[in-house]
């Protein structure tokens, strides 16, 4: 089954968010566990930053990136969805923003980086899920911390986990010749820019819109095919 390693993988994170939220933790014991939890993210970020081979195309992929999801005006939409969600039931346990942090922080995590799209393509093209069962195990683990500190917004980054890693087996004979080393270490770097921009978000720092970013991903990739 092409999507078993995928299947896997978003099971682990919706079963860890789930029990990081059934587990009640005191405020100071959430925040300190956010703060440890974003500076794991920022040198994650830093390491995948340094991957590009021309950091030209990073630059120019967060520009047009921006522009794109300023138009398309994307982390609106997740506000909106995290309000929809939280508001079933007629109550509202976080605020959208808290969701839409959470969403971000873990959806840029499992998906960016080699271990997702190598994964993938071994799924797709051989039937091989060890990749993405190895990788299961370590987004599984740390859905418990993210979704303790960062709300219930971490299950829900199971579901675009899920499309981007099914969607890359399915097409893993097409997209293959495409993802290159020099194509996915652009990618890497990209997205660890982004990931830098969200631990700058969990410590407090700054309130960067990176839902809004999020299209830099895809214009990474054109332009390292391009160049």
């Amino acid at each position: 089954m092409v999507l078993l390693g995928a299947a896997v993988n978003f099971i682990a994170i919706v079963s860890g968010a789930l029990l990081g939220r059934a587990v009640r933790l005191p405020e100071r014991m959430r925040q300190t566990i956010m703060q440890a939890l974003a500076l794991a993210v920022l040198i994650t970020g830093i390491s995948m930053g340094l991957e590009s081979n021309n950091m030209l195309i990073p630059i120019a992929s967060l520009a047009i990136g921006s522009i794109l999801g300023e138009l398309l005006n994307i982390e609106a939409g997740i506000a909106s969805l995290g309000e929809k969600l939280q508001g079933l039931g007629g109550r509202r346990p976080a605020g959208s923003a808290d969701f839409t942090q959470g969403f971000l922080a873990a959806t840029l995590t499992y998906c960016i980086g080699a271990m997702a799209v190598i994964g993938s393509l071994n799924s797709g093209l051989t039937g091989d899920h060890q990749v993405l069962y190895a990788k299961s195990l370590i987004d599984g683990v740390t859905a418990i911390f993210f979704s303790a500190s960062l709300g219930i917004g971490v299950a829900f980054s199971a579901v675009p986990v899920f499309v981007y890693q099914g969607s890359i087996a399915l097409l893993a004979t097409v997209l293959a010749p495409c993802l290159s080393g020099p194509v996915l270490a652009e990618l890497t770097a990209t997205g660890g820019i982004l990931i830098i921009g969200i631990a700058l978000n969990m410590l407090g720092l700054t309130k960067l819109r990176l839902g809004n970013m999020l299209p830099a991903i895809a214009a990474a990739v054109l332009l390292a095919l391009i160049t």
